[in-house]
């Protein structure tokens, strides 16, 4: 027969199976963006077997469990022969975490409740005390955690303090063990901060630290508490309530007792940048006066004045000037015209030799203007240039006839 019949032959055999639960070890995960196909590769755990398996991505994705290389799972799918290519892929359409997978889907479950009650909102942390007076530490008897963080904080500050309570830090008895000393502890006064520190693990030994009954104790403890649990890719549950997460006990060490000599060289640079910066300040002040007292207004106060001075002078001159100007203008004016009003008054035409005749009549003086206003015998008063002289008329002659002569 042909390669095709073959083909078609055995895909229709393996499609008249039915669906079967397989339970693996995930060596290998492909999940292309874009497409509507996940491609697994799931490992026989007591032998060195494998097989492929395919799946919609979705289902990945919405595991209740992240899926990686190493997830220990069982799935529930049905075998498929592509006649293509001659391969054989399981086609699921379910998959479960087993044995340390349940216990993370359950971690899971727990931490999705407690973030819904708002145990991991930041501003429930409490600040950590810059120099604590005395530290609590909960660790397990004689362990490396212990030792690390007792020595690491000692290097760092000498003078540091410890309240030590060992506890079993896995199995059954851990958790009231804990509870107990975070109790004892956080009623201590002099106590600023906790401390809870264990080596890594396997999941099944750092269960304790993702206990329910743990994690809501942490939040409620007056007293700041650290988690250092285990290493860095360790997340139990007590890292998101705790005020502060180490990612090992010596970290936790390190960020909860400051470095003595980095203090002490963090002082010395203070000081000397304090010390640059007042000097720079004094400089610059230095500077500033200088350039006021080297300006003109300041280094001779007066010099304005005295600008001032000669104005004003220069201005009063001028000001002396023209009223001398203008008076001298006036002056004249007022010769001229009183030389117009000499010439055209009386008294010089009296200086040429006219006279003035006025009648006299009791206390009243006319002017006589014509001859009809000097009868015989009238009261004469005759001013001239030197002064006046009376007379009498006695008569009138007209204008133009000669007076009659004395021998006649």
């Amino acid at each position: 027969m042909p390669v095709r019949t073959i083909a078609v032959k055995v895909a229709q055999w393996i499609d008249r199976l039915g669906a079967v639960w397989v339970e693996g070890q995930i060596t290998q995960i492909n999940m292309r963006p874009g497409t509507r196909t996940a491609f697994l590769v799931l490992r026989d755990t007591a032998a060195d077997m494998s097989l492929s398996v395919t799946c919609d991505p979705e289902l990945l994705r919405n595991s209740a469990v992240p899926l990686q290389e190493g997830s220990r799972v069982v799935v529930y799918g049905k075998l498929q022969f592509f006649t293509g290519r001659g391969t054989v892929s399981l086609r699921i359409t379910e998959i479960r975490p087993v044995g340390i997978g349940e216990l993370l889907a359950r971690i899971e479950r727990l931490k999705a409740l407690l973030a819904a009650e708002g145990l991991f909102d930041p501003r429930l942390k409490r600040p950590i005390p810059f120099l604590p007076n005395r530290i609590g530490l909960i660790t397990g008897r004689a362990s490396a955690a212990e030792h690390d963080v007792v020595t690491v904080a000692t290097q760092r500050w000498p003078a540091v303090r410890f309240e030590i309570r060992n506890t079993a830090v896995q199995g059954a008895t851990a958790v009231p063990q804990i509870l107990e000393a975070i109790a004892a502890l956080d009623a201590n006064p002099e106590v600023d901060v906790i401390v809870l520190a264990r080596g890594g693990g396997s999941v099944e030994d750092l269960l304790p630290f993702s206990d329910e009954t743990l994690c809501r104790a942490i939040v409620s403890a007056k007293t700041p508490i650290v988690s250092a649990i285990g290493h860095e890719p360790d997340n139990p549950l007590s890292d998101y309530v705790a005020d502060l997460r180490a990612a090992t006990p010596t970290d936790a060490a390190k960020r909860i007792v400051p470095d003595a000599a980095a203090e002490m060289a963090l002082l010395r640079e203070l000081r000397e940048r304090s010390a640059a910066a007042l000097r720079g300040w004094v400089d610059r002040e230095a500077r500033a006066l200088a350039q006021l007292r080297s300006r003109p207004v300041l280094a001779d106060p007066l010099r304005l004045l005295d600008q001032r001075h000669d104005e004003v002078e220069r201005l009063r001159a001028s000001a002396q000037r023209a009223i001398d100007h203008l008076l001298s203008g006036e002056s004249t004016n007022t010769r001229h015209l009183r030389e117009k009003l000499t010439a055209v008054g009386p008294a010089a035409t009296l200086s040429r030799g006219y006279a003035v005749v006025q009648r006299v009549s009791g206390k009243e003086r006319h002017v006589i203007r014509s001859i009809e206003d000097a009868p015989p015998g009238t009261q004469l008063r005759i001013r001239v240039a030197d002064g006046a002289i009376s007379a009498a008329g006695l008569g009138s002659l007209p204008l133009g006839s000669r007076p009659p002569r004395k021998d006649s």
